[in-house]
């Protein structure tokens, strides 16, 4: 029997029940088993896993996560409580058992965490103190919206994407040894590149790193059909988790409870008599509880709920995904389904009471991303200065940096699939060693290595994104042309910092083999357009793309990048000699405000020329053509594009808006010192995304652009730059061609 309830509570209701559409009677035994929380004053966790009064009140637990969850989005008629809704016991116990650092690779599970942090009080932080204040702010502006962020109080981690879960439960459980990071997965998810063999990959190089519990809940469907994975026995599923390097395997199946007669092999334990239903939530319990000590003492686990998709709301299978705009709370289906969910008001009391307590306290002022994680403290780097009269390779004057940051801070990892040597970068592995389990200084493998090798961009940006996230220093590098494929988890991520109510390390990014250095190659790897998407989030207010013209400038870049914060940072680096052109306060001045002018010459008869450049190989085709122009009596201002994102106006991006925000945009007066001129060619070895915020400030009545165009094998840099309208003599036509 359920009531309805009005806007304030129900008679005896907590407050925040405030705007609950129904209440429920008592259950049967509630006197005896609800008498008092499971988890008493003062614990983390419930004491005993076999107790009748913990399994009674985990089940209390899971039902209300799916109350919640189903009024929350039916007060919109939008958001996904199907997936959730099938995880609930699980999630339950794992709060129970004192495991709230939960993350997820399913950010259709969003609406059921919300509901969790607002049972265990942590959206308070966000002024939703009732039931009512979560309805109004879901999936609205400065509140919840449709899928996980960081910035939400108790919430470890963003989700979005599928396949991105994962690398924020590893880099958790790295940083935070002791601490279980349980990893909710959809079986919809499970089909996604890179899931397990990312965490089988993790788990040979740091097999010592087990406390994160890959949690899959297993419910027959994705969101719109049937998982992939659906026709598996719990056999054949447990061989596919062991196949991937996985020592032990939990799993409980539902339908071993059911005592209703469904067919499938997926059923709704909430359809079982109270009593099956009690059965089932007790072994799930104990199973969450044997997978969790599993994986703090050393084992690689899994623990696997296979219950069907929708238990317990208002549909079954891919129909209960999402909700659609007809399903409101005054539809029979939502009414009859938070009917059959409605605790009476002391139950709701005492799951509040359970939440609170677990874990230590509420998320919000408990998880480990909700305070900074302390660093080690590095001091100067210990840049070089290159004279004038040198070459050098841009990334082996990184690298140095990097392995002496290596040093200093210990957790510090770097990541990076297509191998360092070939990026010359072997000055990393020389000094902070791949980490492999098969030791070997001919290759500078070693176990306890900082290099992680995955032959998967989307590993490489997963692990060293996760840990930035949650608060340790990393880099991620890859050749330019492939990083596309690891870019998702990055922009996440950064998106997330932008939010975070907390300092963390930036994203760094260091990309090498630019398009212009893979002539033998071709066009498979020759591939810079990423440089127009990086070049795009700039506008958002925390993405920087960096294009140091020489060694000196590299080293001014990284240290700018590893030592910012809440920043997403990109450095697009040569892996070839190049002429030096900065001396290093230049560079550093350069990094700072965005530009920095690397040759003037006399004027000239026929006005001054501005070549603005992003990009470092092709400034030999800009010098070359600088000549020629003098010959022809104009003046030339080479200017090095080495901060794009500083050059734009501050109107123009959204600065203001993110943590640890960056208001220090060029002002006009050293725009027009630099860019003012008769005529300006806006030149970029890549794509001409990162050209756009001079083109849009400068005055110039006559303007250009030359741009990469498309790649193809050739035997020399010289021959691509032909190719694509690089050289100096199509630098040259250009400028003439501006008089006609």
């Amino acid at each position: 029997m359920t009531t309805k309830s009005a806007s304030s509570p129900n008679a005896g209701a907590p407050d925040f029940c405030a705007g609950m559409h129904s209440f429920g009677e008592p259950w049967p035994d509630f006197d005896t088993h609800g008498s008092h929380p499971a988890i008493a004053d003062k614990a983390r966790a419930i004491s005993d896993t076999r107790s009748p009064d913990a399994a009674y009140q985990t089940l209390l637990m899971a039902d209300a996560l799916r109350y919640v969850t189903l009024q929350m989005c039916a007060s919109k008629a939008s958001g996904h409580p199907g997936g959730f809704a099938s995880s609930a016991e699980a999630y339950a116990a794992l709060v129970m058992l004192g495991h709230t650092h939960i993350v997820t690779e399913v950010g259709h599970h969003a609406p059921g965490f919300y509901s969790a942090m607002f049972l265990d009080g942590s959206l308070e932080g966000l002024g939703i103190h009732t039931m009512t204040d979560l309805m109004a702010r879901f999936r609205e502006q400065h509140g919840l919206l449709g899928h996980l962020s960081g910035a939400i109080p108790g919430i470890l981690a963003p989700a979005g994407p599928l396949g991105q879960g994962q690398h924020f439960a590893m880099a958790g459980a790295l940083l935070h040894p002791g601490v279980l990071f349980p990893l909710t997965i959809g079986d919809g998810g499970l089909g996604e590149p890179y899931v397990l063999s990312a965490i089988k990959h993790f788990h040979t190089s740091y097999p010592g790193t087990t406390n994160f519990l890959p949690t899959l809940i297993w419910n027959g469907f994705s969101q719109e059909h049937h998982s992939m994975v659906s026709r598996l026995s719990n056999e054949g599923m447990r061989r596919y988790f062991e196949a991937h390097g996985f020592e032990r395997v939990v799993l409980v199946d539902a339908k071993d409870f059911d005592d209703a007669g469904q067919a499938g092999d997926y059923v709704d334990s909430t359809r079982f008599s109270f009593a099956r239903r009690l059965a089932f939530v007790q072994a799930v319990l104990e199973a969450a509880d044997v997978a969790a000590r599993s994986a703090l003492d050393g084992t690689l686990t899994a623990f696997i709920l296979k219950q069907l998709k929708g238990a317990g709301v208002h549909a079954h299978g891919a129909k209960s995904h999402n909700l659609y705009p007809g399903d409101t709370l005054d539809k029979p289906q939502i009414e009859a389904a938070l009917a059959a969910r409605a605790l009476s008001p002391a139950a709701w009391a005492l799951v509040r009471e359970n939440f609170a307590r677990a874990g230590g306290g509420p998320a919000a002022k408990t998880m480990v991303t909700e305070t900074t994680l302390e660093l080690a403290d590095l001091g100067a780097f210990p840049l070089h200065e290159y004279a004038a009269t040198e070459k050098a390779v841009p990334s082996t004057a990184v690298g140095a940096l990097v392995a002496w940051l290596g040093g200093k801070d210990r957790r510090f990892v770097v990541t990076n699939a297509d191998g360092n040597e070939a990026s010359g970068l072997k000055n990393i592995n020389d000094a902070l060693k791949i980490r492999h389990p098969t030791a070997d200084p001919l290759y500078n493998q070693e176990p306890s290595g900082q290099v992680y090798e995955p032959l998967s961009e989307d590993a490489c940006a997963g692990l060293a994104a996760g840990l930035a996230l949650f608060g340790g220093r990393s880099l991620w590098l890859s050749y330019e042309s492939f990083a596309i494929n690891g870019w998702p988890i990055f922009q996440t991520v950064t998106q997330a910092m932008a939010e975070l109510r907390r300092r963390t390390p930036s994203v760094v990014g260091l990309f090498t083999a630019g398009a212009l250095e893979q002539g033998r190659n071709g066009w498979t790897h020759q591939r810079p357009e990423i440089e127009n998407y990086i070049a795009a989030q700039m506008r958002n207010g925390n993405v920087y793309l960096l294009f140091p013209p020489d060694a000196n400038a590299a080293q001014a870049a990284y240290e700018y990048a590893a030592t910012s914060w809440n920043k997403g940072m990109v450095i697009i680096a040569s892996k070839s000699p190049l002429p030096i052109h900065m001396t290093m306060e230049a560079a550093r001045r350069a990094v700072r405000e965005g530009a920095a002018i690397l040759y003037e010459g006399a004027d000239g008869r026929r006005g001054r020329v501005v070549l603005a450049v992003a990009g470092d190989m092709v400034l030999l085709s800009v010098f070359a053509a600088k000549e020629r122009l003098e010959a022809e009596g104009f003046g030339v201002r080479i200017v090095a594009l080495v901060n794009p994102r500083q050059l734009y106006q501050a109107r123009d991006v959204a600065a203001e808006t993110v943590a640890e925000p960056d208001l220090s945009f060029m002002g006009d007066q050293e725009f027009g010192r630099l860019f003012d001129g008769d005529r300006i060619v806006a030149i970029s070895g890549g794509p001409s995304g990162p050209l756009e915020p001079v083109l849009v400030r400068a005055k110039a009545p006559l303007r250009a652009t030359l741009a990469w165009r498309r790649g193809d094998t050739t035997a020399s840099p010289s021959e691509l730059l032909n190719l694509n309208g690089l050289d100096a003599d199509t630098i040259v036509a250009r400028v003439l061609a501006m008089d006609e």
